[in-house]
């Protein structure tokens, strides 16, 4: 590894941490405790009880909004380190979880990572062809056995991610991510006191709210269609 990619990787799990420690701050920490300690005590091999001895190994908690993301971890298989959490991203992009969090998480690594473009886009290809888990929860899978979910995940192959369903919605997000940066852009101009700025700067910034309007309206039309069979 260089010293390029070694910063790269440092710049993520930083990232990553100090995400997860803004989370911890504001949440209430005994409550999701008492939640890990009941995973712990649920029999050796099924997906709780193997969480609740990931997180310990890597000295975690639970914390809001990441149970279902520490479930995805362990039952994939995907370590919890910096390059993990990207391929853990990319894996679940193909498996239909398109999220403005999970695009930009992805993103952010695949541009720090170039190097491993070949492993995401594997990730991705395997997400495509393994059983959507996107709305998976502990509460429901985690007296289940992790080796069968697991199996269940990757031996079916008759629910993959419908393809145009998949393109528009990315699309959609994508014209969104570049309305509201050329928006950002021109927003400092907005406040010139030259009328040419003003012009300049005004038709794009409303043009931009314009189509990332229209993007919202795209993604609400399609958030009543999440997976559909392939045929």
């Amino acid at each position: 590894m260089n010293f390029f990619q070694r910063v790269a990787q440092a710049i993520i799990r930083i990232s990553f941490y100090l995400s997860v420690w803004v989370i911890k701050l504001f949440s209430n920490k005994k409550q999701y405790q008492e939640k890990r300690q009941q995973l712990d005590e649920l029999p050796a091999g099924t997906l709780g009880k193997d969480i609740s001895t990931c997180l310990q190994a890597n000295k975690l908690d639970l914390i809001p909004g990441f149970g279902s993301h520490d479930l995805k971890h362990v039952l994939l298989g995907f370590k919890m380190t910096a390059l993990d959490e990207i391929r853990l991203q990319a894996f679940m992009l193909g498996n239909g979880n398109i999220t403005f969090i999970s695009l930009a998480i992805f993103i952010y690594g695949a541009l720090l990572l170039p190097g491993k473009w070949k492993i995401f886009y594997q990730d991705f290809k395997n997400g495509r062809n393994a059983l959507p888990i996107a709305s998976w929860t502990i509460e429901e899978y985690g007296h289940r056995s992790t080796s069968e979910l697991r199996a269940l995940v990757f031996e079916t192959s008759n629910a993959k991610v419908n393809t145009q369903f998949f393109f528009a919605k990315v699309a959609a997000y994508a014209a969104m991510i570049a309305r509201l940066s050329g928006m950002l852009y021109c927003l400092p101009f907005l406040f010139s006191a030259s009328v040419a700025d003003l012009v300049g700067a005004g038709f794009p910034f409303v043009g931009g709210a314009v189509l990332a309007g229209a993007g919202l309206i795209a993604l609400s039309n399609l958030a009543a269609k999440k997976y559909i069979p392939a045929s």
